[in-house]
């Protein structure tokens, strides 16, 4: 292994600036991780402060030791130890001197690099490197300075470092700064503060800070981190998702960026449904969720991001529309956009795509032009739904909880209102539900029930669960049941196509959304089980 001083760059290009953090309670579990990790990059940041106590660190690093050895893909890795005391955000509850120890220990191991932070630097002798490089710490020290809460609102010139230590000669390999973002202004000064120089990581910290990490890479960051299992820290991605999915090491000046916006959205399958298809297609481009609690903070990011065009979902749906240059006609109607095209000269321009998930879920299935289609619920999904219709020449009918409210989405898109105890005598070739209920985590509730399903087709809006209590009794009756996943990959992929300009590759699309609410499903099924014994056995 070369020194660091000999490599240049720190950790080179490629894969190998992807890190996986490998955390473990115990000394086998960390084994297990490590070696699968291995599989995917070789930097691994090993959190030895994790371990729950001083014999599972020993048995760890013992193994580590002999391994070297053994491994081939051990000697062609790079380790960095980390063992960060209470005091800078980790588990080991010692003081500096013990920290030094562990990590001399992890040298002896044959960690080229460690971690240490500044808090550590300034309680030990003279506040120098060199007394850490005296405990024979392992030679290539990545000083990190961590702050959990926010990002400082002044980050340290490049020799601030190196100050703080009392003696600028004993300058550190590398510095990382790992920094809270409240928002998107907060992680781009962090991304920024990496172009300095080669040998900086920049970790924008938290759920706000996410799509900057993926991102990092990109804008210069030496490293970016990624847990193999356990998130060590807020807002991270797994090391799986970074290498697979979004391909953070393979990003470039060249790459297309687009996202999601929406608050709440760890939830949205949208990153999974648009990355898969540019992955299909072979297209250098990434799409990122951004938790957005304020637009002015996202739309003031945009250029420096270099964001090709966006989805947008709760609560800014309506609100964007103020923003746009241009909306097309048909959002403008429906008074709401989903999918927003960024233009070179930075100018914002709407659409609404939802309306085709509609349309493209009920073709195949039934004929649309003078049908009679109702919708049950007038919020922002039921006009989409009332509109995409009437446009198709559907005759539209408009039930809701407020009757007011329906009697004004028919007025607005030429259809009728009825009440809710007609549902009991009416007929029609269609109904769709378009409200929340029966979501997750409410599946065991519909919004109608058998005696007002009189129709050939029921389509659910909802997509999770799959098949909501709505379609379970339009199916024992016999009625065509549409699960709302339907119109969410056909949005999604009118969508792809608006930001691509290409056909979209919707089969695998949509089954890699399947795969994923079919996952989501089997695990509350077994989290429900695994909670209903421990409560018998309770009981018991």
């Amino acid at each position: 292994m070369k020194s660091a001083a000999s490599r240049g760059k720190f950790w080179g290009a490629g894969l190998g600036r992807l890190c996986a953090v490998v955390a473990a309670e115990d000394a086998p579990a960390m084994r297990r991780q490590l070696l699968l990790a291995l599989r995917q990059t070789p930097t691994v940041e090993l959190r030895l402060d994790w371990l729950k106590n001083d014999q599972q660190r020993t048995a760890f690093l013992n193994w580590l030791g002999k391994g070297r050895s053994l491994n081939r893909r051990f000697s062609r890795a790079t380790f960095i130890a980390t063992c960060r005391r209470i005091e800078g955000g980790g588990r080991l509850h010692g003081d500096a001197q013990s920290e030094l120890s562990w990590l001399a220990a992890a040298r002896d191991a044959g960690c080229q690099w460690c971690d240490l932070e500044i808090e550590t630097v300034r309680r030990l002798p003279g506040k120098s490197l060199r007394a850490a490089q005296d405990a024979a710490v392992p030679p290539a020290i990545l000083l990190s300075l961590h702050d959990f809460v926010k990002t400082p609102a002044k980050l340290p010139d490049l020799s601030a470092a190196q100050r703080a230590t009392r003696q600028p000669r004993d300058s550190p390999a590398a510095i990382k700064i790992a920094a809270h973002a409240k928002t998107l202004a907060d992680g781009l000064r962090l991304l920024r503060y990496a172009r300095r120089a080669e040998n900086i990581v920049a970790v924008p910290m938290g759920e706000v800070g996410l799509p900057l990490r993926i991102l990092a890479l990109r804008a210069g960051s030496a490293l970016a981190y990624a847990p193999f299992a356990e998130a060590t820290a807020p807002g991270q991605v797994s090391l799986r998702e970074m290498k697979e999915l979004y391909r953070a090491h393979l990003l470039n000046r060249a790459s297309k960026v687009y996202g999601v916006i929406g608050d709440p959205i760890a939830h949205s399958l949208s990153p999974l449904m648009h990355n898969t298809g540019y992955i299909a297609r072979g297209l250098n481009a990434a799409f990122l969720p951004f938790l957005v609690h304020a637009l002015p903070d996202f739309l003031a990011a945009i250029g420096e991001i270099g964001l090709r065009g966006f989805s947008v979902t709760l609560p800014h749906k309506q609100t964007i529309l103020r923003h746009l240059k241009t909306c097309d006609p048909l959002a403008a109607d429906i008074g709401a956009v989903n999918t927003v095209l960024v233009k070179p000269d930075g100018s914002l321009h709407g659409y609404n795509t939802d309306y085709l998930g509609v349309l493209r879920s009920l073709e195949p299935r039934m004929k649309l032009r003078d049908s009679r289609v109702l919708i049950f619920g007038a919020g922002g999904a039921g006009r989409a739904a009332a509109f995409a219709l009437a446009r198709a020449g559907a005759h539209v009918v408009i039930c809701a909880r407020r009757h007011a409210a329906a009697r004004e989405l028919a007025r607005a898109c030429g259809g009728a209102a009825i009440p809710r105890h007609a549902l009991r005598t009416e007929t029609f070739d269609a109904i769709l539900n378009a409200t929340p209920v029966g979501m997750h985590p409410h599946a065991s509730l519909s919004p109608l029930d058998s005696r007002e399903l009189h129709c050939r087709v029921v389509m659910d809006l909802i997509y999770r669960p799959l098949r909501t209590r709505l379609l379970q009794i339009a199916a024992l009756q016999g009625i065509t049941a549409v699960s709302g996943v339907e119109m969410f990959v056909a949005q999604g992929a009118a969508q792809w196509e608006l930001f691509t300009r290409t056909p979209a590759p919707e089969k695998q699309m949509r089954a890699v959304v399947l795969r994923a609410l079919q996952a989501g499903e089997r695990s509350h099924v077994r989290g429900t089980s695994s909670s209903s014994a421990k409560k018998s056995r309770g009981r018991a």
